[in-house]
């Protein structure tokens, strides 16, 4: 099984803790990387081979993983010479990935298994698989609906519910090959796209734990809670580091 991880992201929204480290190896409960983590957990659910896209910083993520083999992982990168959006640094490597694989963002704590969500795919024949999340969001206000100068509806603080992306898709080989390598191109454009074609991506929903490390709001409670998640998170992190080391 084969992941690519987009990890060339210059990290503006996080600063000023990315202004020396690239977002995917800023620590995490003084012990781990982000990425550390997302290639333990990899390696934990059968992956073999991982893809790392990076661009900012770029020398520092090869410095700190090397090959892999600390992780029991075969590990090759990809270098952006300019931002490519989501989607466009696979187009640039597309002959080179097998016929199903993991795409996800460096920046993520999820206790999602990632081998059953590329199942999943495969099960589904979809295009595209989306690992989506249950996100409320409160209104503090009164919400008013009105036409024709006269209100219809009113709801008092209304707390919505949204199905959201968590940065996690298996993606088919085949579904890069309509578009054209070396332009940026993005998740959002390749999901409208396919919804164009009324070729519609596949859903994996999930209701574990899954955090999206973007702001120092979060990072700094990913630290804080880093104790009670480390045993959800990295279940067999004993065991892989004392192999590696």
């Amino acid at each position: 099984m084969h992941a690519v991880i987009l990890a060339g992201g210059k990290g503006v929204r996080l600063r000023p803790y990315t202004t020396c480290l690239p977002k995917p190896l800023v620590p995490i409960g003084d012990e781990y990387s982000i990425l550390e983590i997302v290639l333990t957990q990899l390696s934990s659910q059968g992956f073999t081979t991982v893809t790392l896209a990076i661009g900012h910083m770029g020398p520092l993520i090869r410095a700190f993983v090397g090959d892999g083999s600390r992780w029991g992982l075969e590990i090759s990168y990809v270098q952006e010479g300019m931002p490519l959006g989501t989607i466009g640094p696979l187009l640039t490597f597309r002959d080179d990935l097998p016929d199903y694989f993991i795409v996800m963002n460096g920046d993520i704590l999820t206790d999602l298994n990632y081998a059953d969500v590329l199942r999943s795919h495969q099960a589904t024949g979809a295009k595209l698989t989306v690992a989506t999340y249950q996100r409320e969001v409160k209104i503090d206000f009164g919400v008013l609906e009105s036409a024709q100068g006269r209100i219809l509806s009113f709801r008092e603080k209304p707390v919505l519910h949204y199905s959201v992306s968590m940065g996690v898709y298996a993606v088919s080989r085949s579904t890069l090959y309509p578009y054209t390598v070396g332009m940026p191109f993005g998740f959002d454009e390749l999901v409208l796209d396919l919804l164009a074609r009324q070729d519609n991506p596949a859903s994996y929903p999930f209701g574990g734990f899954w955090l999206d490390i973007g702001r120092p709001d979060d990072y700094d409670q990913a630290n804080k809670q880093f104790n009670e998640l480390k045993a959800l998170l990295l279940p067999e992190a004993p065991m892989v580091f004392q192999a590696a080391g």
